[in-house]
C-alpha cells in the first residue's frame, strides 16, 4: 500500500469548504472528503510548525522530544518576559529517532520528501532521516517568495533565503504548482514499487502571495458578513486545492488510487495575525489561532482516504492528534513498528468504523513559549472538557468543548473538582515526559 501524506502549513480548521469556510473555495478537497473519513476533532501536537512536524515524523509528543518551538526560535535560546524564562528546545530532530521515512525505507519503500522540512540544519535534512529523495527542504520555516526563482530577502529581517532544487523554472511560476509538478514526476518514476511521499506544501504560510488573477476573483467575492476577508489568502487556499486535485488525478490516471492511502492534514491552526496590514485568516467559530493552545491554534483539518473505504464521506468526532499518523501509516502499509515510547495510536479502527472506541481518554499539549497569541501554557483535553494552565500567573481555564467550542465560558470555579483532577493529570503527564518548563524569575533578578 502506497502512502501520500500531504501536510499543509498554517491551514486553519475552518479554512476549507468542508469545514465551513465562507469565502474560500475548495471543491477538490471537499470532493475528496466525500470518499474519505473527515475528522472533526483532529489536533496538531503543537500550535507551531517544527514540533508538530516532529510529532508526525516520530509519533511522539513534542514535549517528549524536547522540541516545542520552531527551529529559529529554538536556536535563539530562551527569552525572559513577564517574570518567566521560557523553556529550552532542540532545533534539530535527533537521529536516534526512527522516522516514518526510515521505517518505510527499511520495508522496501521509495521515500520522497518535497517542500517544507524545518526539522534541522544540513546535518539533519530529510536525507539523514530516511528519505531517498529530497526536493525543496531547507533549514528555514518559510520561503522568501512563492514566485520563481523562490529566493531573496525574507521579510523585515532581510535574511537571504531560497528554496533549493527547484532550478529551471520560468517567470511567474508559483511554488505550490512547482512542488506538485515535482511530486507527480516522482510518482511517475517510481510507480512500479511501493512509495511513501511526504508532500509538505509551504502554502498557506506567510508571505501571503498568490496568483493575481485568482486574487482578483476573490476580491470580487468579498461582502459583508464573511468571516474570511483576505482575498490573497483565499487565492492561496484555492491554489492548494487545485494542486491537491492534480495529485489525486495523477494517482487515478496511473491506476494507483486503489493502492494508495492519501492523508491530508495541517501542522497547526490558522494564522490570525496581520500580514501586509491585513488579518490573514479567521478560525471561527474557534478561539484564537497559531501559537495558542485555544482550539483555533491546535485544531486542524484531517482527512484520510483508504482504498475502497467502507465508510466514504463519514465524519469522525473522536479526538485524534498528529502523533497518531505514524502508527496509522505503518499499520495501513502492514509495516512493523520498531520505534520506542510511541505516543500515537493507530487510527485504522476509526477508518473502519468511525464510532469505534480508540481506548484513549486524554490528549496533551505543551507550549512553554511566548507567541503573539499566547503566553507559556500547557493543556489537556479529556472527553469534551479542556483545561489550560498558564505559567505566567499560574491560573487555569476550563471549557466544555461540546457546549462551548469557542471557549468563552471559563468553568474553573463552577467545576472546580473537574479542574483539579485535570490539572493533576496534566502535571503527571508533564512529569512522565520530563517536559521542559518555563522558569519563574525571582523579583530583583
Amino acid at each position: 500500500m502506497n502512502i501520500v501524506l500531504v501536510v499543509v502549513d498554517d491551514l486553519g480548521w475552518s479554512d476549507l469548504g468542508c469545514y465551513g469556510a465562507d469565502l474560500h473555495q475548495t471543491p477538490n478537497i471537499d470532493n475528496f472528503s466525500k470518499s474519505a473519513i473527515r475528522f472533526s476533532d483532529a489536533y496538531a501536537a503543537a500550535p507551531v510548525c517544527t514540533p508538530t512536524r516532529a510529532s508526525i515524523m516520530t509519533g511522539k509528543y513534542p514535549a517528549r522530544l524536547h522540541m516545542t518551538v520552531w527551529r529559529e526560535k529554538a536556536l535563539s535560546g530562551p527569552e525572559t518576559r513577564q517574570g518567566l524564562t521560557t523553556a529550552t528546545s532542540l532545533p534539530n530532530l535527533p537521529h536516534r529517532e526512527v522516522t516514518l521515512a526510515e521505517a518505510f525505507r527499511k520495508a522496501g519503500y521509495f521515500t520522497a520528501h518535497l517542500g517544507k522540512w524545518h526539522l534541522g540544519g544540513a546535518d539533519s535534512y530529510p536525507e539523514t532521516h530516511g528519505f531517498d529523495l529530497d526536493i525543496g527542504a531547507s533549514l528555514w520555516g518559510a520561503p522568501p517568495t512563492f514566485f520563481y526563482p523562490y529566493r531573496g530577502p525574507f521579510l523585515r529581517e532581510r535574511e537571504y533565503r531560497y528554496v533549493p532544487r527547484l532550478e529551471w523554472g520560468s517567470e511567474g511560476e508559483y511554488l505550490t504548482d512547482r512542488l506538485t509538478n515535482e511530486a507527480i514526476s516522482v510518482i511517475r518514476r517510481v510507480k512500479e514499487k511501493p512509495f511513501f511521499i511526504h508532500m509538505a506544501y509551504h502554502t498557506v504560510h506567510t508571505p501571503i502571495e498568490a496568483k493575481p488573477e485568482i486574487v482578483d476573483r476573490f476580491r470580487r467575492d468579498l461582502r459583508e458578513g464573511l468571516h474570511h476577508r483576505n482575498a490573497t489568502y483565499a487565492a492561496m487556499v484555492a491554489s492548494l486545492d487545485e494542486n491537491f486535485g492534480r495529485l489525486l488525478a495523477n494517482l487515478k490516471e496511473l491506476r494507483l488510487d486503489d493502492h494508495t492511502v492519501v492523508i491530508f492534514v495541517s501542522d497547526n491552526g490558522g494564522y490570525v495575525n496581520h500580514y501586509a496590514n491585513k488579518v490573514v485568516t479567521n478560525n471561527h467559530p474557534l478561539r484564537s489561532g497559531k501559537g495558542s493552545l485555544y482550539e483555533g491554534g491546535i485544531r486542524v483539518p484531517l482527512i484520510i482516504r483508504v482504498p475502497k473505504s467502507p465508510n466514504p464521506g463519514r465524519v469522525c468526532s473522536t479526538p485524534v492528534i498528529t502523533n497518531d499518523l505514524y502508527p496509522t501509516c505503518l499499520e495501513l502499509a502492514k509495516i512493523a513498528n520498531t520505534a520506542n515510547h510511541l505516543d500515537g495510536l493507530d487510527l485504522a479502527p476509526l477508518l473502519a468504523a468511525p464510532n469505534a472506541n480508540l481506548n484513549r481518554d486524554a490528549l496533551f499539549f505543551h507550549y512553554p513559549h511566548f507567541y503573539p497569541t499566547t503566553t507559556p501554557v500547557s493543556a489537556v483535553r479529556m472527553g469534551n472538557m479542556k483545561l489550560l494552565h498558564y505559567y505566567n500567573d499560574g491560573h487555569d481555564e476550563l471549557y466544555s468543548l461540546s457546549s462551548d467550542p469557542s471557549e468563552q465560558e471559563n468553568l474553573v470555579r463552577e467545576r472546580s473538582k473537574v479542574a483539579t483532577q485535570m490539572r493533576k493529570r496534566l502535571e503527571e503527564w508533564l512529569n512522565s515526559l520530563s517536559a521542559r518548563r518555563p522558569k519563574t524569575i525571582s523579583p530583583g533578578k
